[in-house]
């Protein structure tokens, strides 16, 4: 069984636009990333000027003290709703770049069943045992890479849950200490 020329440019092609999706998604979420952080230290910038203003503007220890801890609230929020903007980014990314790799899954089975098929036409009387040995061990790579798969699904979710959690718990944690 031999491969043609054009098989041979189709598979690169795909092979090219398969690495350019991969680094057009990852330089998309390292875009959001880093807007994300230049915002956050622009706000982060103006609230230090605004704070600092504030406790300059205080007329005794105690109204610091309590400017201070009007402060930390609002501070607490903020951080939150980065952790949280970056995970959705990153979680985002991971999403995108899975599908991409089930895509090419996809593609990949799809290719490999349509070589052993014609193999298994034009194979020599007798070598049906060693196709039959192949598909098994490829019906058994496919059965782990869906095993996988939904694993990564679950840790996914589960991590979302946590997320979830730890945000609602820090939340009403700044709450109480009001």
């Amino acid at each position: 069984m031999s491969i043609n020329p054009e098989q041979f440019a189709a598979a690169n092609k795909a092979a090219v636009d398969s690495l350019l999706s991969v680094a057009n998604t990852a330089l998309a979420s390292a875009e959001r990333i880093a807007s994300l952080n230049l915002e956050t230290a622009r706000s982060v910038l103006e609230d230090s000027v605004s704070n600092a203003k504030a406790l300059m503007g205080a007329k005794d220890p105690q109204e610091a003290l309590s400017i201070q801890a009007s402060l930390t609230q609002p501070s607490v929020e903020k951080a939150v709703a980065y952790s949280k903007s970056v995970y959705e980014i990153s979680t985002e990314t991971q999403e995108q770049l899975a599908k991409m790799v089930e895509a090419q899954f996809g593609d990949f089975q799809k290719n490999v069943a349509a070589m052993l098929e014609k193999a298994a036409k034009s194979a020599p009387a007798g070598s049906d045992v060693a196709v039959a040995a192949v598909q098994s061990a490829i019906a058994a790579a496919n059965s782990a890479f869906d095993n996988m798969r939904k694993t990564a699904k679950q840790v996914t979710e589960m991590a979302q849950t946590n997320m979830a959690a730890a945000t609602s718990a820090t939340a009403k944690a700044v709450k109480k200490s009001k």
